[in-house]
C-alpha cells in the first residue's frame, strides 16, 4: 500500500462556482481518485476533462456547465495527488506510467465511451496517450496549450523556465500564481485552486509533475509518446478543435501550432488573444464553439 495524505471534505466547502458531489475510484494498491460526474449517465457524448499542473478539475468550472446544457455527460478527474485525489507522499511514487495508467483504469471502471477528450497541460501530456490504447471509446479531441513529450524535441525555453521555478519553490503559493497568471478570477477563485494543499506535505504531485516531462528520447514516457504522435498523425478518425491560448508563456503559440502539425484533419486551431496557459480561465467560448463544432 502507498503511504498517502487525503485533504479534509471542509477544505472544499463553499468554493466559488463548486458546487459538485465528490466520487471516487479506487485503485488497485488502496489510493481514492476523486473525479466530478456530472449530467446525465446515458448521454450519447461524455467529455474527459483532464487538467494539469499545478491545478485540479476545477480548472473546469467554466466549461462544465456549458457541456451539460447540451445534454452531455462530463468527467473530470483529479491526478492522484491533486485536487481531492489521495496524495502519495512519497515523491518516488509518481511516475509518467502512474498517471497513465490511473486515467486508463478510471475510463474502463466506468465505461465510459463516446468520449469527447479535453486536455491542457499535463492533461496533454497524459491523455494525448490514451485514445491509441482504447481507440473504440474516443471520438472527439479538444486540446489546449500542451504538447507531447516525445523526447526527440528539444523543451521549449518557456517550459525550462517553469521547472526551474517550480523546482525552486517546494512550497508553491498556488492562488498567488494562479492570480497572477489568470488576472481576471477573484482572489476567492485563486483561493479554490490551493485549497487541496494544507501545506507543503500535500504538494509532493504538484513538485515532481514538470520532473516527469520527457526530455530525451530514453526517458520514462518518450518512446509512448512518439507513438502517440504517430497516432495522431496517421490514425485519428475523429473530429478535433485546438484552442490556443496566445499569453502563455510556457506552452504557447509555437508550441501549439507544432502539435496542431501531428493532429490529422485538425482545422484552423481558434486563437485565444488574451488567453494565457490556464485556457479554461477563458473557456466559456471555447466551450460553446466545442458543443457546436465536435
Amino acid at each position: 500500500m502507498i503511504q498517502a495524505l487525503r485533504t479534509p471534505d471542509d477544505r472544499f466547502e463553499d468554493l466559488p462556482g463548486w458546487a459538485y458531489a465528490p466520487f471516487y475510484h479506487q485503485r488497485t494498491d488502496g489510493l481514492r481518485l476523486h473525479y466530478v460526474d456530472t449530467g446525465p449517465r446515458g448521454a450519447a457524448r461524455t467529455w474527459l476533462c483532464l487538467h494539469g499542473q499545478p491545478t485540479w478539475s476545477y480548472l473546469y468550472r467554466r466549461m462544465m456547465p456549458i457541456f451539460v446544457m447540451a445534454g452531455h455527460r462530463v468527467i473530470a478527474p483529479d491526478f492522484a495527488g491533486f485536487g481531492r485525489s489521495d496524495k502519495p507522499v512519497d515523491e518516488k511514487a509518481y511516475s509518467f506510467d502512474f498517471h497513465r495508467r490511473s486515467l486508463l483504469d478510471l475510463v474502463e471502471a466506468l465505461d465510459l465511451r463516446n468520449i469527447a477528450l479535453v486536455v491542457q497541460d499535463w492533461g496533454g501530456l497524459i491523455g494525448l496517450t490514451l485514445p491509441m490504447a482504447m481507440p473504440d471509446r474516443f471520438e472527439a479531441l479538444l486540446v489546449m496549450n500542451t504538447t507531447l513529450g516525445t523526447g526527440d524535441a528539444p523543451l521549449s525555453r518557456g517550459f525550462l523556465d517553469w521547472r526551474d521555478f517550480s523546482n525552486r519553490n517546494p512550497d508553491m503559493d498556488i492562488a498567488r500564481l494562479m492570480k497572477r497568471a489568470c488576472p481576471h478570477i477573484s482572489e476567492d477563485e485563486a483561493a479554490a485552486y490551493a485549497a487541496p494543499y494544507p501545506d507543503a506535505s500535500h504538494k509532493a504531485g504538484v513538485r515532481v509533475f514538470p520532473n516527469l516531462v520527457p526530455d530525451r528520447p530514453d526517458a520514462p514516457g518518450a518512446a509512448l509518446s512518439r507513438r502517440a504522435r504517430d497516432f495522431w498523425r496517421n490514425a485519428w478518425a475523429g473530429r478535433s478543435l485546438m484552442a490556443i491560448g496566445m499569453k502563455d508563456p510556457v506552452l504557447g503559440p509555437a508550441v501549439m501550432r507544432s502539435l496542431h502539425a501531428h493532429i490529422r484533419n485538425c482545422p484552423r486551431p481558434l486563437e485565444i488573444a488574451d488567453g494565457g496557459h490556464f485556457l479554461q480561465e477563458w473557456g466559456d467560448a471555447i466551450a460553446h464553439k466545442a458543443v457546436e463544432t465536435l
